[in-house]
């Protein structure tokens, strides 16, 4: 018989090669609501005088058919943080095989156990309402391929009698359409681009997301001056004779595929270009019946050419929108992360655009506070290590975001960070009112400035760009659909948290649940993470508590 460690642990422990099981906590019990997914895993490894062999992973119980299970595949990691700036609350810093990849189980649920490794199978249960409440054993057995069993472990799980309401968070993650073009090596809006997008924006939905990023002209993000991504323009744009016309038939068949798969909001692509509003975007339009660009780096912002154009654009566009009834379901955008030095330059865009855009909202992602104090914008999104300062400010649907430079004290989702850290941010924003959350890289497969692609089986920091894990949550499967990182599916344990926490908090007041979740984990800031996967388990434990006593 081969000598096999095994343990049942939570989702927000991340298990290394190196490590055995009983070096974490083992998880005996777990609660979830009707349609909630809850999600363990099994940490298991060989004795070193055994060899490596192929085992099966069986499970047993009522609640069985509701599980899918997958293996966590360690990847490189070779730049786990910036240098130097990083916390206490991250697992490793120095580069190696990190956990993230969540890949389906092959042959027969195979477990492929190897002397001296510790291997990690992710377990997600969803029953979505199928099984009534009470209390569900489940049982997990490791066979040999023969039959003769070498481990058993079990796990009791308790469905509440109650459902999750919607979270409510607008969240975005930045969804690149040229990225997967390139990727796969297919026209962009071709039949296959087609089908392609719409595998991986019904896995964004699928697990929570319900914003998406919608290139009405290419998107002029992390773009070198003078540089161009490939072009992913939805909007057809005809001039002649002076006089421009739009053809709106591909972006109508995008938002009608974001519908289908369950987003429910747009946020068309940024006006201006990134990191000040100084130029226009590649535009291409086809000009006395030729195809060409007729803006870029070259063009001033407030210039007279493209400012007649955006008043001609943007005005269709609405009116569009209006007619679909979708238009107060669309968010725009100026220039990404402007700083205090470009707050007079965005002032000019932003008149260009306003009489056209008026009543809609126009946010950008910025940490000035001297944006919103002069009311050059009403919509800030600050990070979320400078967030308090706006929170004073009382901005009504304020959101955050965080991205490479929020490295320290705050949450983030970076693979060398802890599950724990990551999920935090759903309590976070519960407690302030956060209206959304944006982030920049759902599937961001290219390096620094978009100058050439990469291969994110292999890269996770975009050529040593960014800490690993900021450009994308999801893997590009060979069949053209996306494949799940562990960190994914924690976001989406973050926007359940919320969920939950509106449940408890329509049942018994906000105040009584903040207090129960404050006596777990101390005051709830942003810049303040829990230390532990019980300590974060402990807050979501007393927020079922609430709702078990209150249904």
């Amino acid at each position: 018989m081969i000598k096999l460690h095994t343990r049942i642990v939570s989702s927000l422990e991340k298990g290394f090669l190196d490590q055995w099981p009983e070096q974490f906590s083992a998880l005996h019990r777990a609660t979830m609501l009707s349609n909630q997914h809850l999600s363990f895993q099994l940490f298991y490894r060989l004795e070193a005088d055994n060899h490596a062999r192929r085992c099966t992973l069986e499970l047993e119980g009522e609640i069985a058919p509701y599980a899918t299970v997958y293996s966590v595949e360690q990847v490189p990691v070779l730049m786990p943080s910036y240098l130097g700036k990083f916390d206490d609350n991250y697992l490793r810093t120095e580069p190696g095989l990190y956990p993230d990849l969540l890949q389906p189980l092959h042959y027969g649920n195979a477990l492929f156990t190897v002397r001296e490794q510790m291997r990690s199978a992710w377990i997600s249960i969803s029953t979505q309402g199928a099984l009534a409440a009470g209390c569900y054993p489940l049982t997990l057995v490791i066979r040999t391929v023969d039959g003769e069993e070498q481990a058993r472990e079990q796990l009791e799980i308790e469905i509440l009698p109650a459902e999750l309401p919607k979270h409510g968070l607008i969240l975005t993650q930045w969804f690149h359409c040229d990225c997967l073009a390139n990727y796969y090596n297919v026209e962009v809006f071709s039949e296959r681009h087609w089908e392609i997008i719409e595998n991986f924006m019904r896995t964004a939905a699928e697990y929570g997301q319900n914003m998406i990023l919608t290139p009405i002209i290419t998107p002029p993000l992390d773009t070198a001056v003078g540089g161009e991504r490939r072009t992913t323009q939805l909007v057809g744009i005809t001039l002649e004779n002076g006089h421009y016309s739009f053809d709106f038939s591909l972006l109508d068949r995008f938002m009608d595929m974001a519908l289908r798969v369950g987003i429910e909001y747009f946020e068309m692509a940024h006006l201006f270009t990134q990191w000040g509003a100084a130029h226009a975007p590649k535009v291409i339009a086809t000009v006395d019946g030729k195809e060409q660009r007729i803006f870029g780096w070259e063009t001033d912002a407030a210039g007279e050419e493209y400012t007649a154009f955006l008043r001609a654009l943007l005005p269709a566009l609405v009116a569009h929108l209006k007619e679909r009834g979708l238009d107060k379901r669309c968010k725009y955008h100026i220039s990404d992360e402007p700083n205090g030095d470009s707050l007079e330059q965005y002032r000019r865009a932003q008149a260009v655009v306003q009489e056209a855009l008026e009543g809609y909202d126009i946010m950008d992602a910025l940490s000035s506070i001297e944006f919103y104090k002069q009311g050059v914008t009403k919509m800030p999104i600050p990070c979320n290590d400078h967030v308090h300062t706006f929170l004073d400010e009382n901005i009504e649907g304020l959101w955050t975001y965080y991205c490479c430079v929020q490295h320290t004290d705050v949450s983030n989702r970076f693979i060398a960070m802890p599950s724990w850290r990551t999920r935090a941010l759903g309590m976070q924003c519960f407690k302030y009112n956060i209206a959304g959350f944006l982030h920049w890289g759902f599937n961001f497969y290219s390096n620094m400035y978009s100058s050439d692609s990469i291969c994110p089986f292999l890269c996770n920091d975009g050529d040593m760009q960014v800490p690993a894990g900021d450009a994308f949550v999801v893997y590009p499967g060979q069949d053209g659909r996306a494949m799940e990182s562990l960190r994914l599916v924690v976001i989406r344990e973050a926007l359940e948290d919320i969920a939950a926490m509106k449940l408890a908090a329509s049942l018994c007041g906000k105040q009584r649940v903040i207090e129960a979740m404050e006596r777990v984990t101390g005051n709830i800031r942003f810049d303040r993470c829990p230390h532990s996967a019980a300590e974060m388990l402990a807050v979501r434990e007393a927020v079922d508590a609430l709702i078990k006593e209150n249904v």
